[in-house]
Parts: structure tokens; C-alpha cells; sequence
């Protein structure tokens, strides 16, 4: 019986397991992955305070190395669903059942599809939701990014490194970046902006070869021949493993109080997985924090 499983070692998960060692809880981490979720993938990150640049996968080792410090205990599950046990919980991963007295959900969330034809056939054949992961494959090649926030053009930047040429198609004229990436990108002569379009169908024979995009205003169709399509139009919540056991809203972030309570009593949650203002890494530190020092005033009472 442990006092706190945390499921998700996001920046999120992270913060809240070393608050929690630091309130002598005995504590689990769990993840399907290594420690460091969507962290570890961003190449360099430049507004967490403290850094003037530093890559996410550096902070991630950074957090990890402070946990080792307390003897964290950490296990690698895929979790299929939780249970209510009486007063605790059981999280369930195959045969593996694991169970405390208190959960911090901190699954962040994954890479929203477009939901256009073709992309399900081609990811992994030119459709991609991972520049930094995937752009050496694209060297001397014209891909196209479709997106107009943070991560859309920090993305289509690092791509610049290996493509000829990075084309932005974005769904509307003005974009959701912060105004220092739109300067670098509209500075960047590989960078091409396709604005007020939308991509509507991929398509290739074994790989992708074109993308047809619409102008939302005039409906005119138009081809971009590209060898790739990186797509970031946002991101969805990991909470479907709850099957409806959590108040979520209608995109599925788990509904919680001023204290990160969720509407299950024991049940906390952070970062990602919830309706966040803002959607960065410091954001969900600091809602670990609050998610762990509102477990440890649970347990005391």
C-alpha cells in the first residue's frame, strides 16, 4: 500500500513526486514511458526561468538525477484503468495491480490528428507529429507544416536545418505563436506561410508525394507537391484509460477545484491532462506542486 501513486512522469508527474518524497510520503511513479514524457522530445526550450536555453530531454535528466536523491521508486506500466478500493485505489496494468491511498493523474496529453485523408496511411510514410524526431529523414526534401502556435513554428525553424524548404499552412491569418518565434520564422528565407487554408486530403503512392489545401475564405483548391507533412494543431488529453470514472469536459481534461482535487475523493491531477490556461512546462511544475501539497493535506486529515 503506498500513500500516492502518480501515473505520468511529465514535468508534472515529476515536480509532484519530488514534493511528495519531500512530505516523507511513500510514493510510485509510474509511466508507459521513460521519465520525461513530451519534455524530453523538445530540442530547446528557452522560457523555463533559470536557463537561458536548455534542451527538454537535459531538464528531464536535471528533475530525474533530484528524485534519485530520495530512493524514488519508479515502474514502467501502461495503465489500463483505475479501481476504487474501499478508501484507496488500484491501478491496474495487465495481471499487475498496484494500489494507495491517493492518485495524482499527470498523463499530459498527446498530438491531435487532423483527421484528413490519407494521414492515418501515411504516418511514419511522411506524416509526422515529431520534427526533432523526425527530420533527419527529411534532408534536401520540401515539407510542409501545418499549425500556427508555439510548437508549429518551432518545429518548422529546427526542420529548416535539414529541408530545403519548411511551407507553413495555417488556418488563419493571424497566428497563435509568440510574436519572437513569428519574427525568426518570417526572418528564415527557407520558410514559406501559407495562411487562411487548411490541408483536406494526403496523398502519395508508398510515401507522401502532395497535399491538397482549401482557402477557408474563397474555397479554392490548390497542390503542394512534399515529401513530408508535420502536423501540430494541438493537443488531446491522455484520459480515456478512466472510462468515464473522472468529471471530465467535452475534449476529455479532467474537471478539478482550486486544489487539483478531481470529483473522485483521493483523486488529484496535473498538467496536460487537465483544462489548462496555458499549456508549458513551467505550468505543469507548478501544478505538481499544488496536486502533491493538496495529497499530503488529504492524508493528514
Amino acid at each position: 500500500m503506498y500513500d500516492l501513486i502518480i501515473i505520468g512522469a511529465g514535468p508534472g508527474g515529476l515536480t509532484a513526486c519530488l514534493y511528495a518524497l519531500r512530505s516523507r510520503l511513500n510514493v510510485l511513479l509510474i509511466d508507459k514511458a521513460l521519465p520525461g514524457g513530451y519534455l524530453a522530445q523538445i530540442l530547446e526550450l528557452e522560457n523555463y526561468p533559470g536557463f537561458e536555453v536548455i534542451s527538454g530531454f537535459e531538464l528531464a535528466e536535471q528533475m530525474v538525477k533530484q528524485l534519485e536523491k530520495y530512493n524514488y521508486q519508479f515502474k514502467q506500466l501502461d495503465v489500463e484503468k483505475i479501481e476504487k478500493n474501499n478508501r484507496s485505489w488500484d491501478v491496474i496494468s495487465g495481471q499487475q495491480r498496484v494500489t494507495a491511498k491517493a492518485l495524482i493523474i499527470a498523463t499530459g496529453s498527446s498530438p491531435r490528428k487532423l483527421g484528413v485523408e490519407g494521414e492515418q496511411e501515411f504516418i511514419g510514410k511522411g506524416v509526422s507529429y515529431c520534427g526533432v524526431c523526425d527530420a533527419p529523414f527529411f534532408r534536401n526534401k520540401e515539407v510542409v507544416v501545418i499549425g500556427g502556435g508555439n510548437t508549429a513554428l518551432e518545429e518548422a525553424i529546427y526542420l529548416t536545418k535539414f529541408a530545403n524548404k519548411v511551407t507553413i499552412v495555417h488556418r488563419r491569418q493571424g497566428l497563435r505563436a509568440e510574436k519572437i518565434l513569428e519574427d525568426r520564422a518570417r526572418e528564415n528565407e527557407k520558410i514559406k506561410f501559407i495562411l487562411n487554408a487548411v490541408c483536406t486530403k494526403i496523398s502519395g503512392a508508398k510515401t507522401v508525394e502532395q497535399i491538397n489545401i482549401e482557402d477557408v475564405n474563397t474555397g479554392n483548391q490548390e497542390i503542394i507537391k512534399t515529401q513530408g507533412v508535420f502536423i501540430f494543431v494541438g493537443m488531446d488529453p491522455q484520459t480515456k484509460f478512466l472510462n468515464g470514472l473522472l468529471e471530465t469536459d467535452k475534449a476529455g481534461n479532467i474537471i478539478s477545484d482550486k486544489n487539483l482535487a478531481a470529483s473522485e475523493q483521493g483523486v488529484f491531477v496535473c498538467g496536460d491532462c487537465t483544462d489548462i490556461a496555458l499549456r508549458q512546462v513551467i505550468t505543469a511544475c507548478g501544478q505538481g506542486a499544488i496536486a502533491a501539497h493538496s495529497v499530503n493535506k488529504y492524508l493528514e486529515s
